[in-house]
């Protein structure tokens, strides 16, 4: 019974959406707010006067809707939130264009200039060889000798080591086993918001990252030119 019950609201709430009799929808009042109010008007109207439905449905029901509403409210607000956050990290981060970075990175890009950079040893290390693979996947070890527990700065000369232009996967061989995270000093170079709406920024020596990866913001220096890409 409570089925053909609905289903004839269903279909008289349909026609009475069909048909130009229809009243004129609450000023602010959503889509789904209309039609379940027509919906539970139909079914009250076309239930059984010998078996009415309960009245503790009705309650239910609206109850269940506005906590819907409620719902889709709130995802609407902190997507909102979320963009605006977004539009002031690139504000933010736009003001740092031209600022000499540290970046979290398993590459480095090379076009005969040396890259300085960073790596964090938990652990002391007799023996430390940065391992450069190019895009031929030839290995290129740099030997950068004994290492105390902390930040370690290193740098790589293009030059003395015959690296030819181009990108780099790096990664640290440590005689501890450790593998340390590795940082590149870079110049931020400009700020835009991805097709994904995440900020994506782009500095020297390294490229494209997130604005997760940077790791350090160093000030700006003296030197105007801009660092290649």
């Amino acid at each position: 019974m409570e089925t053909n019950l609905f289903s004839n609201a269903a279909n008289s709430a349909a026609n009475t959406q069909q048909g130009g009799g229809a009243p004129a929808a609450a000023s602010g009042m959503s889509a789904n707010q209309e039609m379940f109010t027509k919906l539970l008007v139909a079914q009250i109207k076309n239930q059984d006067p010998l078996s009415p439905s309960d009245p503790a449905q009705f309650v239910q029901q609206l109850t269940q809707l506005s906590q819907t509403e409620a719902l889709n409210n709130m995802a609407k607000l902190t997507s909102a939130n979320a963009s605006v956050l977004q539009s002031m990290q690139v504000l933010a981060l736009g003001g740092q264009v031209g600022s000499d970075v540290m970046v979290n990175s398993e590459t480095v890009k090379l076009d005969g200039a040396k890259v300085k950079g960073e790596l964090t040893l938990e652990a002391a290390s007799s023996k430390t060889t940065l391992v450069l693979t190019g895009s031929d996947g030839v290995e290129h070890p740099v030997q950068l000798g004994s290492m105390s527990p902390g930040v370690m700065p290193f740098s790589i000369d293009p030059g003395a080591l015959g690296l030819p232009a181009g990108t780099y996967k790096m990664k640290v061989v440590t005689s501890s086993g450790e593998q340390p995270p590795l940082d590149i000093a870079g110049r931020l170079n400009s700020v835009r918001l991805g097709a994904n709406g995440n900020v994506v920024l782009n500095v020297g020596n390294v490229g494209e990252v997130a604005s997760t990866a940077i790791t350090a913001f160093n000030g700006k220096s003296a030197t105007t030119s801009a660092t290649k890409i």
